[in-house]
């Protein structure tokens, strides 16, 4: 062999061996341990989102048969300041003043970084759904807000449904994402991190994982278990979410986790009680947006409370009164929307009456007690004022006296919705232990997490906190997970 063969031949052999090298390396990294993300609601969602476009792989683990969680059923917007489909007269501060009025004793100045990174981000937040496709251009003005910020589609499905199924859908559609069902995560592992999940085809699964994002939601459906430890006094009222054992937050426990504010359980003064079942625990619950509309409450014939204050205040105002005979701790109020309230929720309105939780009446069909309200609240209104003081009447156009007029009714009762405690995080939506130290690799948002709503959340800031606090989550654990595998 010549001095020119040999040197071919020992280019040839490194060139293999690189290519080798290259392989073996492209492999490894193909097996790295992913960012897990435990829930696939909007929280969940976002984060997955997020840790893709920082070049992550991304696994979800969902213990429900289909995705898509709670979030996938909201039906009254998402929050957002300033954007282009505002009317004028809001503003970042007028919306941090909202928040934390609505928090009431439990805000503190140390949760100040969480409501201006929720508040700040919120245009962003809507900002960033327009841009995946997702219609927000309708705004209405809900219960405990000074201006109307709570973003919509103008037409097709309620805001939950038509953002979900989105971001589901562009998911779907990458590579490094993958996507378990009935998957129950049942331990959780910080050296080295990993998660063990249960499903019924696997039995029990290790998964290593270079971060890990909860994003498992709320308690407010585990009735005998946290919600009966924190909050017995709820016992036996109906409830918006799936009767469910929850076992997120004692897995955040055992990893050294603080919770916070795990007594404060939002009760929603409207979900509906269905006709024909209408001791059903598990209500659908009537958008806040039907009374930001313009919807009023009735009971026995007679408003009893300004539609418009927060959650906590309107539902109070029902559980004063008595109790339906019969079945239990259900309330009977009438929900009423004029022609003006159900062409401006018309999307809404249609689907309720399809679902038969709504029905179409004429005025002069009401009981007579009904049909003097109606007429009492609508000389209010033509003459700009309200028994109950400082009420917008969002989209109120009928006359006193206009028997021909069609209105929808329906009836409602108080509802267990949304705790507002959880997990504390910091602004960067990492999970903190009682020192207030970082629990690596760690990281929450949603409604797992505590310490944002304080008292009471605000109508549309369940969606926004899962957007802001979700992305947030996705490209710290995306950079958690970057500086593992250096």
């Amino acid at each position: 062999m010549n001095r020119r063969q040999l040197a071919l031949l020992i280019l040839l052999s490194t060139a293999i061996g690189f290519m080798m090298f290259s392989s073996l390396t492209s492999g490894l990294a193909s097996v790295r341990p992913p960012v897990v993300i435990i829930g696939s609601g909007l929280a969940g969602l976002s984060a997955a989102m997020e840790a893709l476009s920082a070049g992550q792989r991304v696994h979800m683990l969902e213990r429900a048969t289909k995705p898509g969680g709670n979030s996938i059923k909201a039906s009254s917007g998402i929050n957002g300041v300033p954007t282009p489909y505002q009317p004028p007269g809001d503003s970042i501060d007028l919306f941090k003043s909202d928040t934390i009025r609505s928090a009431g004793s439990r805000y503190t100045a140390s949760r100040q970084a969480l409501v201006d990174t929720l508040v700040e981000q919120s245009a962003s937040a809507i900002e960033w759904l327009s841009s995946l496709g997702v219609d927000l251009s309708k705004v209405a003005q809900l219960g405990g807000h000074s201006a109307a910020r709570t973003h919509r589609g103008s037409s097709g499905p309620p805001p939950g449904f038509a953002i979900v199924s989105t971001l589901l859908n562009k998911l779907k559609a990458s590579e490094g994402f993958t996507l378990s069902t009935n998957a129950d995560v049942t331990a959780l592992s910080l050296s080295p991190l990993s998660v063990t999940y249960q499903t019924p085809d696997d039995g029990a699964v290790s998964l290593p994982a270079a971060s890990v994002v909860f994003a498992s939601g709320g308690f407010a459906g585990d009735g005998p278990g946290l919600l009966a430890h924190y909050r017995p006094d709820l016992a036996g009222m109906p409830s918006t979410n799936d009767a469910r054992r929850d076992n997120a937050h004692s897995l955040l426990v055992g990893a050294g986790a603080e919770l916070v504010d795990m007594d404060s359980v939002q009760v929603h003064p409207t979900g509906f009680v269905d006709p024909k079942e209408p001791t059903q625990p598990i209500k659908f619950l009537a958008a806040e947006a039907l009374r930001g509309e313009g919807g009023i409450l009735l009971h026995e014939g007679r408003r009893f409370v300004n539609e418009l204050e927060t959650r906590e205040h309107v539902s109070a105002a029902i559980m004063r009164l008595p109790t339906k005979e019969g079945e239990g701790r259900q309330w009977d109020v009438t929900l009423l929307l004029d022609p003006g309230a159900c062409s401006a929720a018309k999307t809404h309105v249609d689907f309720y009456v399809f679902k038969g939780l709504l029905r179409r009446t004429k005025v002069r069909d009401l009981d007579d007690k009904v049909r003097a309200a109606v007429d009492a609240y609508a000389a209010g209104v033509a003459g700009d004022q309200d028994a109950f003081g400082g009420k917008s009447f969002g989209h109120w156009t009928l006359q006193a006296g206009d028997a021909d007029a069609e209105v929808c009714i329906g009836r409602v009762t108080p509802v267990t919705h949304f705790t507002m405690g959880g997990a504390v995080i910091d602004a960067d939506a990492r999970v903190l232990n009682a020192n207030g130290g970082q629990i690596g690799g760690v990281f929450a948002a949603g409604e797992v997490t505590g310490g944002l709503h304080g008292d009471n959340r605000l109508g549309g800031s369940s969606l926004l906190e899962c957007v802001v606090f979700g992305r947030i989550a996705g490209r710290n654990a995306a950079k958690a997970a970057g500086a593992r595998q250096e």
